[in-house]
């Protein structure tokens, strides 16, 4: 906006310059060359008359005040053999000159029919002195002048007036695209704050406001958001206190009900009680987990922190450091491959990629057969790095994978369905906060990627 703003502000003052400028340009053009001409037509009447008279003082003035002319200004004076003491150059034949010995024509020729050519010539009739009552002379035609005025300079004073108008309009466009841009950032400047106050919330920040200022419209709109931003600020907050009071609640009576359940088991020795009392057990620790997964996803949509560099092979490394044991336990293999360097460096808020970390892995680990192998990898790009976990397990259809996220939804693991359904949940939320994306694709060979784009810093790689 702030781009279409000066384009039409410079657009309008580009307009004004061209309807002012251009037309009084055009007319100092005209009035050069019709001063010019009018100018070098005087001189040429005046040496016509002296012409015309033939005698030898006029004659001898001719000579001096065409030789005067010549010194003093770009012109070259012409005459027609009537002076006998004269040595000035005769003009070719032509039609301006057969024009004015016939008929008495005044002839102007720029040599050019755009502004004009390399010089101006006009010639004019010189007449034999017999004036009538009204001034006018009507003695016959003896002879003709002409004048061949090199219009260089001309050029020169014609490029003066254009460059001159030109560098003006330069300058004049350059501060209107000052003024322009200065003008153009005040008035998008609440509009910038309400984008500003758009992009906060979209990334999770529900407090984000909007200062309402500029016109009453970009008002009436900010205050309109900010209630609207507040009220939806408040339910969430809500919803969120809810569900984590309530996973932490219900933590202590799923705690003294599996402590009376063991006791239950213990003092039983029905085989049929005791299988019910198991099933009874293992329905209270799924529970369990549901209640700690809340937990886990109530404190990841609580407020979003700042995000800072990171480095990604420490944290990647330290995961699988922890989770070898288990692995080892049942024989899976975890590798690390791609470009996992100290130096990569990844935007995310402190503790979300270990957390997101351990849920992939664990579900992983879930999946993956005795003696299977699960491989991390990592793949720098110009402005993300790519974090990929790739297992040899059963893998997801394609439906499978488009509920993979939902929560309590729970796949078909190797080892039994004891999964919560909320750790690929709980993935997608911490790594959208920290403004990546997750999505899940076949592993070559059979299993599921899961692919995680961070973020990269750019201290990266320095």
């Amino acid at each position: 906006m702030i781009r279409q703003l000066i384009r039409s502000y410079v657009g309008l003052v580009a307009v004004a310059i061209a309807l002012f400028t251009v037309p009084v340009a055009f007319t100092l053009t005209d009035q050069l060359r019709d001063d010019t001409a009018d100018s070098v037509e005087r001189e040429a009447d005046t040496m016509a008359l002296l012409l015309g008279n033939g005698n030898v003082p006029s004659c001898a003035a001719l000579d001096e005040m065409a030789k005067a002319y010549a010194g003093e200004t770009p012109g070259e004076v012409q005459v027609t053999e009537r002076c006998a003491t004269t040595d000035l150059p005769e003009p070719e034949q032509d039609a301006a000159l057969t024009k004015a010995l016939r008929d008495g024509g005044t002839t102007t020729d720029w040599g050019s029919p755009f502004i004009w050519g390399p010089k101006l010539v006009i010639t004019v009739p010189a007449k034999q002195s017999k004036v009538d009552l009204d001034g006018t002379n009507r003695g016959p035609v003896v002879g003709a002048v002409r004048i061949e005025y090199s219009t260089s300079g001309l050029t020169t004073r014609l490029w003066t007036i254009w460059g001159f108008r030109a560098g003006l309009a330069v300058a004049v466009l350059a501060v209107a695209v000052v003024i322009g841009a200065a003008a153009a950032r005040r008035i998008t400047r609440p509009l910038r704050q309400l984008n500003d106050m758009a992009s906060k919330f979209s990334d999770g920040d529900l407090t984000a406001r909007s200062p309402v200022t500029g016109p009453p419209e970009t008002q009436t709109l900010a205050r309109t958001l900010n209630q609207g931003a507040e009220r939806l600020d408040t339910l969430v907050a809500a919803q969120r206190i809810f569900v984590a009071d309530a996973s932490h609640q219900l933590r202590t009576p799923l705690t003294a009900l599996r402590l009376s359940l063991d006791n239950i088991a213990d003092g039983v020795d029905d085989d049929f009680v005791k299988e019910d009392v198991e099933q009874a057990t293992a329905e209270v620790v799924r529970m369990s987990r549901l209640v700690n997964g809340l937990l886990v996803l109530a404190r990841a949509e609580a407020k979003v922190t700042a995000a800072e560099p990171l480095s990604l092979r420490d944290i990647v490394r330290e995961r699988l450091d922890v989770w070898r044991p288990a692995a080892d336990e049942r024989g899976v293999t975890v590798a690390l491959g791609g470009s996992a360097d100290g130096r990569l460096l990844v935007l995310a808020s402190p503790g979300h990629l270990d957390q997101v970390l351990d849920n992939v892995l664990s579900n992983a680990l879930e999946v993956s057969p005795d003696g299977g192998t699960i491989t991390v990898e990592v793949e720098p790009r110009s402005d993300e790095v790519v974090l990929s976990v790739l297992d040899q397990g059963p893998g997801m259809s394609d439906t499978e994978k488009s509920r993979a996220f939902d929560r309590f939804w729970r796949g078909k693991g190797l080892t039994g369905k004891s999964g919560s359904g909320l750790g690929l949940a709980v993935v997608k939320q911490l790594v959208t906060d920290d403004g990546g994306t997750v999505t899940l694709e076949d592993a070559p060979g059979g299993g599921l990627k899961v692919r995680i784009s961070l973020r990269a810093s750019s201290r990266s790689g320095g």
